[in-house]
């Protein structure tokens, strides 16, 4: 079992920055595949990054983006806190929605795709003014 816990959500003005941190439970956080996905009022859940370790003799990490956030966000991921994070810089107004963290127990299937995903955290609401 793994729990997720965001915070960083906030108000900020368009242009402006915020990290967003997911804190997970579980010991073997370091192999999951974690995501961010958002959804706004009205819209469906989507998908905004992720971050896959390689596995293998080579460990590195693969991110994905969704084009909207491509150059203006950047997930990581810090193994010995179990913490995920979201630099979103360059905010804009579009970008507000609840941010939800997600854990995948699964290194195959497309990251970009929810249903790869097997916990979700509660969400934290990112507003954005302009």
């Amino acid at each position: 079992q793994v729990q997720l816990v965001e915070s960083g959500g906030g108000l900020v003005q368009a242009g402006g920055s915020l990290r967003l941190s997911c804190a997970a439970s579980g010991r073997t956080f370091r192999s999951y595949t974690m995501g961010w996905f958002r959804q706004a009022p009205g819209k469906e859940r989507e998908f905004v990054a992720a971050i896959r370790w390689s596995g293998g003799a080579t460990y590195y990490a693969n991110l994905y983006y969704a084009d909207s956030v491509k150059g203006r966000f950047t997930i990581s991921r810090d193994n010995a806190k179990n913490t995920v994070y979201l630099q979103m810089n360059s905010l804009k107004p579009e970008d507000t929605a609840v941010y939800y963290c997600a854990a995948g127990s699964t290194r195959v299937g497309d990251p970009r795709s929810d249903t790869i995903y097997d916990y979700w955290g509660q969400g934290t609401q990112v507003f954005v003014s302009s």
